[in-house]
C-alpha cells in the first residue's frame, strides 16, 4: 500500500512538468493579451495555456492552433504574434472590434498552413510579407477594411487552395508575374478566387489564368474591371461558377466559355458586353444564367433557349432579343425563374401544360407580345406590364400578375408563439417539447446559389439537417429566418444554432461551431455555392483585468468621475436644446422641407413619398464621376441631366439645377410631391432626390431615348384646326379629342424623320396623351402639367413615350372639374381654341392655354 502512494505522489509531481507550455509561447500570449479585452475567461484563470486556454491547442509543449473566432475579442494585434513561431492555425475571425493594422511580422510564423482573419476590423495594407507563408492553404482575410492593391508576394503561395479577399475596400490591378516578380497566376493549386466587393480596376491580363489551373470559383463581381474578359478563362476545364457581373467589361463573350463542361452558373450581368449572345448549346451543366443588362446585338432567342434543360434560373433583361419566346424554355424540368424582361419579344406567348412544376416566376416586362395562351394549371407568378396583350386581355394580366413571394422561415410549430427573455428564442428542443434559449447567430452569404427559389423547403430543410450533424447538434437545433435573394446580389439568410442542452453556449462551443463554418469544414448542398459565415456578437461583457490600485482610490475616482459625467450631460442638454430651438425657427422660416421626416411637427401638408427617397449629395457625385463630361445627358435653363448608375445598378438620369437658375425651394418640393404620388407607365418615375450643400436635383429613372424633340430631327409641322373626335382611340372627353388631335396631326405630318414612321409617331401620340389623361381624371386630386412640350416628352427603348418635368404642375383641389386656369406657363406657345401653330412653333403646343369643358 505504501509504495503505491509513492508512486501517486511522484505521478502528481511530474504530470506538470509534461504538461507546461514553452516559456516563449507563454511570454508571447501574455503580450497578446495586454493589446486584448474580453478574451476567454479561462485565459485568466490559469497559468498553463496547453492545458486549460480555450482555443488553444499544443503539440510538444508548443502552441500550434489558435481559435478565438466570434468571441468579442476588442484591440488590435501585436508584433508578439511572430513569437509563437510552432503556430500552425490562426483564426481569430469574427470579432469586428480587433482591428487596426495587420503586423507585418505575421510573416514570420513559416509553419502557418490556415490565416482566418475574416468579419473583423483590420485596416491598411495587406501586409506583403503573407507571401513567406509558403506552407499556407487556406487564406481568407474577407469583411475587413483592407485598402491598397493585392500584394503580388500572394503569387508566391504556391500550395495555396483557398483565398478569400472579398468585401474590403482594395484597388489596382489583378498582380500578374513577369519575369522574377510573382504575382496570381502562379497560384495554379488554387480553387477558390474570391475577390468580389472591392475597388479592383484595369483589364484583367490573359496570363492571369491557364490550362493548368485547378480553378473551382472565379467570383470577381462588384468591381470595376475593364476591358476583355480573358478569352484563357474559359481554358480552366474545371471551373463551375463564374461571377463577372456588376463591372464594365467590354468586347464580345468569348467563345471558349461555352465549352465548359462543368460550370454550372454563368453571370455576367450589368457590364458592356457587346456582339452576340454566347451559345451556351454546349454548356449542358448550366443551372444560373445572368447575362442581363449588357449591349448584345439585336437577335432572336438563342438556340440554348430549348435545349439546355439544366437550367433553374434564367436572366436575360435588355439583351435586345426579339421573335417569339420558345415554348420549350418554360418546360425544363427544373425552372424555378425567368426573366426576360425589357426586350423585343412579339407575337404570342404560349405557355402551355408542359409547364414545370417548379416554375414560379415569369417576368416578361416590357416586350411588344399581344397575344398568350397560359395554361390555368400555373399558380406562379407571369408578368406582362408593358406589352400589348395587357390591352387585350386585362383577365390574363390580372390574373397571372406578380404574386407575393414568402422566405423560407423555419417551421417553429407551437413554438413561434412562446415568450422568452429578451437574449432568449424558442426551439423545438422535440416534436412536441419547447425551450428558450440563447442562440448562437450569425449571417450566412452564399456568393453563387445555382438555384432562385427563395420559398422552397426543399432547398433549405436538407441545410439545416446537413448543419446540424456536420456540427454535432441535435436535430432540430438549426433554424433559418430573414432570407433575402435578389439579382446580382448573394443569398444571404441568418441561422440560429441552438445548444444541445442548457440555455446557452460556453467559449469553447462556440469556437467550435464558428470554426467550422469559417474554415468551410462543413460544406453546404451543392446548390448553395461558396458561402462565409458573418457571426453576431454572443460574449459581450468585457473580461475585466485586475486593478493594481486599492479599493479606495477607485471608489474616489468613481465618484469624482460620475459627479463630473453629470455635470457635463446636463451642460451637453441645455447646449443641445438650445441649438435646436435656434435651428427649427430658421428651418421654419427658410426651409420647406425642414418638417418632413418622423418626429417633425408639421401641419398637415407633409407630402406622401411613395417609393423616392433621400439621396446624399455624395451619392450622386460618385455615381457620376463628379459630374463629369462624359456623363453629361441633357440641359436646359435650369441647369443640366447626366447619366448615373446607383450602388444596386439601376441606372439614372439625374436632373442637377445650376446655381443662378434654381428654382424656389417651394417649387422644389411640389415637383417632389407631385411625381412621387403619380405613377403611370407614360409618365417619368421619380426615383429620388436631394436637397443638401446648396444643390437641388431630382433623380429620375433613366429613359434611354431621349426626347421626342431630339427624334423628330428638326422636322417642321403645322397644326391643322380640325375637330374631329379620334374614333376608338381612348375613351376621354371631348376636350380631349380635340387635343389629342392636334397632337396626332403634329407628329403625323410631313414625311421627314429618320426613324419615326406614321404607326410609331401614333403611338407616342396615345402614350402621351394616355399620360396626361391620368394626370387629368384619373390622379387624386387631378393634376395640370401646364408645360407640355416636345422637349417634356421622353422615349424609351420601345418609343413609349413618357411625360416629364412637373415644375411647374398644379393640382386641381377644391375647384370644379370644369375649371382650369387659362394662365400660360412654361415655354410660350399658341393657346387659343383655333389650335393653330406657324410654321416656326413649336411642335407641341401646351395643353393648358384653354378650355374647352
Amino acid at each position: 500500500m505504501q509504495w503505491l502512494l509513492i508512486l501517486f505522489m511522484l505521478l502528481v509531481r511530474v504530470r506538470p512538468s509534461s504538461s507546461q507550455t514553452n516559456p516563449q509561447d507563454v511570454s508571447a500570449l501574455q503580450a497578446l493579451m495586454k493589446n486584448w479585452q474580453n478574451e476567454p475567461p479561462s485565459w485568466t484563470g490559469s497559468t498553463d495555456p496547453c492545458t486549460s486556454w480555450d482555443g488553444i491547442s499544443c503539440s510538444n509543449r508548443r502552441v500550434t492552433e489558435m481559435r478565438l473566432t466570434s468571441i468579442n475579442l476588442q484591440g488590435t494585434l501585436s508584433n508578439a504574434i511572430d513569437q509563437l513561431s510552432s503556430l500552425t492555425y490562426l483564426d481569430l475571425s469574427n470579432n469586428p472590434n480587433l482591428g487596426g493594422p495587420l503586423p507585418p511580422s505575421i510573416g514570420n510564423l513559416k509553419q502557418l498552413t490556415t490565416l482566418i482573419l475574416l468579419g473583423c476590423g483590420f485596416t491598411g495594407n495587406i501586409p506583403e510579407q503573407i507571401g513567406t507563408l509558403r506552407q499556407l492553404t487556406f487564406l481568407a482575410l474577407n469583411s475587413n477594411n483592407f485598402t491598397g492593391g493585392i500584394p503580388p508576394t500572394l503569387g508566391l503561395l504556391s500550395n495555396l487552395f483557398w483565398l478569400d479577399l472579398s468585401d474590403n475596400q482594395l484597388s489596382g490591378k489583378i498582380p500578374i508575374s513577369s519575369g522574377s516578380d510573382p504575382g496570381l497566376d502562379q497560384l495554379v493549386k488554387a480553387e477558390h478566387f474570391h475577390f468580389s466587393e472591392n475597388q479592383l480596376t484595369g483589364p484583367m491580363d490573359e496570363k492571369l489564368f491557364s490550362e493548368k489551373m485547378r480553378l473551382k470559383h472565379v467570383i470577381f463581381d462588384n468591381n470595376n474591371f475593364t476591358g476583355p474578359i480573358p478569352g484563357s478563362l474559359g481554358r480552366v476545364s474545371s471551373i463551375q461558377i463564374i461571377r463577372l457581373d456588376h463591372n464594365q467589361f467590354s468586347g464580345p463573350v468569348p467563345g471558349s466559355i461555352a465549352n465548359m463542361s462543368l460550370l454550372m452558373e454563368l453571370s455576367l450581368a450589368s457590364n458592356q458586353l457587346n456582339g452576340t449572345v454566347p451559345d451556351l448549346t454546349s454548356a449542358n451543366a448550366l443551372n444560373y444564367v445572368d447575362l442581363s443588362n449588357n449591349n448584345f446585338a439585336t437577335s432572336p432567342a438563342p438556340r440554348w433557349f430549348s435545349t439546355l434543360t439544366s437550367l433553374t434560373t434564367l436572366f436575360m433583361d435588355n439583351n435586345h432579343l426579339t421573335g417569339t419566346i420558345p415554348i420549350a424554355l418554360f418546360s425544363f424540368p427544373q425552372m424555378e425563374q425567368i426573366s426576360l424582361a425589357k426586350n423585343s419579344f412579339s407575337g404570342k406567348l404560349i405557355m402551355n401544360s408542359t409547364i414545370s412544376s417548379q416554375l414560379r416566376v415569369v417576368n416578361l416586362t416590357n416586350n411588344q407580345i399581344i397575344d398568350a395562351e397560359v395554361d390555368p394549371s400555373y399558380t406562379g407568378s407571369l408578368i406582362l406590364s408593358g406589352n400589348l396583350v395587357c390591352f387585350n386581355n386585362i383577365s390574363l394580366c390580372s390574373t397571372f400578375k406578380q404574386k407575393q413571394q414568402v422566405p423560407y422561415s423555419t417551421n417553429l410549430g407551437p413554438c413561434g408563439a412562446i415568450s422568452c427573455p429578451t437574449d432568449q428564442s424558442a426551439n423545438l428542443v422535440t416534436s412536441q417539447n419547447c425551450a428558450c434559449a440563447s442562440p448562437f447567430q450569425g449571417l450566412m452569404i452564399f456568393r453563387a446559389p445555382a438555384f432562385s427559389d427563395v420559398m422552397n423547403p426543399k432547398s433549405f430543410e436538407p441545410l439545416e439537417l446537413t448543419l446540424a450533424q456536420n456540427l454535432s447538434l441535435a436535430p432540430g437545433s438549426v433554424a433559418i429566418s430573414n432570407v433575402e435573394f435578389s439579382p446580382g446580389e448573394p443569398l444571404t439568410f441568418t441561422v440560429k444554432i441552438f445548444p444541445n442542452s442548457g440555455t446557452s453556449f460556453n467559449h469553447s462551443e462556440v469556437i467550435r461551431i464558428s470554426s467550422a463554418l469559417v474554415n468551410q469544414t462543413y460544406k453546404a448542398p451543392t446548390s448553395f455555392g461558396p458561402y462565409s459565415f458573418i457571426a453576431s456578437t454572443y460574449f459581450a461583457s468585457p473580461s475585466g483585468k485586475k486593478s493594481s490600485m486599492g479599493k479606495g482610490v477607485i471608489i474616489g475616482i468613481v465618484v469624482a468621475g460620475f459627479l463630473l459625467v453629470v455635470g457635463l450631460i446636463l451642460v451637453a442638454i441645455y447646449a443641445l436644446r438650445q441649438k435646436k430651438i435656434a435651428k427649427e425657427a430658421v428651418e421654419r422660416t427658410t426651409n420647406p422641407f425642414a418638417s418632413w421626416g418622423q418626429g417633425g411637427k408639421d401641419n398637415g401638408d407633409v407630402p406622401q413619398l411613395k417609393g423616392a427617397r433621400y439621396f446624399a449629395f455624395e451619392e450622386l457625385n460618385k455615381c457620376t464621376n463628379n459630374f463629369s463630361e462624359t456623363h453629361e445627358i441633357g440641359s436646359g435653363g435650369y441647369g443640366k441631366v447626366y447619366k448615373g448608375m446607383l450602388a444596386n445598378g439601376q441606372m439614372v438620369a439625374i436632373k442637377r439645377a445650376q446655381q443662378g437658375s434654381m428654382q424656389g425651394a417651394a417649387e422644389f418640393k411640389n415637383e417632389i410631391e407631385l411625381l412621387s404620388r403619380v405613377h403611370h407607365k407614360n409618365l417619368v418615375s421619380l426615383v429620388g432626390f436631394c436637397y443638401e450643400q446648396g444643390e437641388q436635383m431630382l433623380v429620375y429613372e433613366y429613359i434611354p431615348n431621349g426626347t421626342l424633340r431630339e427624334n423628330l430631327k428638326g422636322i417642321l409641322f403645322k397644326l391643322h384646326h380640325h375637330y374631329y373626335p379620334i374614333f376608338n382611340l381612348f375613351t376621354i372627353n371631348t376636350c380631349y379629342y380635340i387635343r389629342t388631335w392636334g397632337f396626332i396631326q403634329i407628329l403625323t405630318a410631313g414625311k421627314g424623320g429618320a426613324h419615326l414612321d406614321w404607326k410609331k409617331r401614333l403611338r407616342i401620340a396615345v402614350s402621351s396623351a394616355k399620360g396626361l389623361a391620368y394626370l387629368h381624371e384619373l390622379a387624386d386630386p387631378p393634376i395640370i402639367h401646364r408645360d407640355i412640350k416636345s422637349t417634356n416628352i421622353l422615349l424609351d427603348e420601345n418609343l413609349i413615350a413618357k411625360v416629364a418635368d412637373f415644375g411647374l404642375s398644379k393640382l386641381v383641389a377644391n375647384t370644379k372639374r370644369g375649371h382650369v386656369s387659362i394662365q400660360v406657363k412654361g415655354t410660350l406657345v399658341s393657346a387659343s381654341l383655333d389650335l393653330t401653330l406657324s410654321a416656326n412653333s413649336n411642335p407641341l403646343i401646351s395643353s393648358t392655354g384653354y378650355c374647352c369643358q
